[in-house]
């Protein structure tokens, strides 16, 4: 059983099952399966290297949508145009850090500097945006309902599995940003 996160002189840690660890590369794994652009990079060495991506479009997917949401509201062009703009280095961005959360689980126990924390909190938050869009889950009831599925013979079906994993990510999440918030410098 995962003992979660903390801060040791170690940096941050936390001892994580070899089930926990499959299960969680394979969520990093197919978010950024999800995320990797259908298209390669613009030609146009210029507009690679800023990330502009002339074929970005508004996902038809609300789990895309929620990795990637519009940046303007009540606009369509301009938020099209910021996405065009955008998108491509937010998804690279996205991806690197699922990459890097992955890497991370080789180590057991799993060590955290504070960069390697910040990869690993970036991919656990994809990971749950994209478990509580296939719940739909819309509001903090709908969040809180899912609380009472914490034991896996408590999963009778496909959604209950889902609410499993989603708290199991909630709370390896929780422990972490606790952890991030303990290692900042006291004033």
């Amino acid at each position: 059983m995962a003992t979660g996160f903390k801060l040791t002189r170690k940096g941050i840690t936390a001892q994580l099952e070899p089930g926990e660890r499959s299960l969680l590369r394979g969520l990093f794994s197919d978010v950024t399966t999800m995320l990797e652009p259908e298209s390669a990079a613009h030609e146009d060495p210029l507009a690679a290297m800023v990330g502009l991506d002339a074929s970005a479009e508004v996902p038809g997917d609300p789990a895309m949508l929620r990795l990637l949401p519009d940046a303007v509201r009540e606009n369509d062009a301009d938020a099209l145009e910021f996405r065009r703009l955008t998108e491509r280095s937010l998804r690279e961005g996205k991806i690197g850090s699922l990459r890097a959360a992955s890497l991370a689980l080789e180590s057991s126990p799993l060590n955290l500097d504070p960069a390697q924390a910040r990869h690993f909190a970036q991919a656990l938050n994809d990971v749950r945006l994209v478990l509580g869009s296939r719940l739909g889950l819309e509001t903090d009831e709908d969040a809180e309902a899912l609380h009472d599925i914490t034991e896996p013979g408590d999963a009778q079906n496909v959604d209950e599995y889902l609410a499993l994993v989603y708290n199991f990510v909630t709370w390896l999440q929780e422990t972490l940003m606790k952890a991030l918030l303990d290692s900042l410098p006291r004033r």
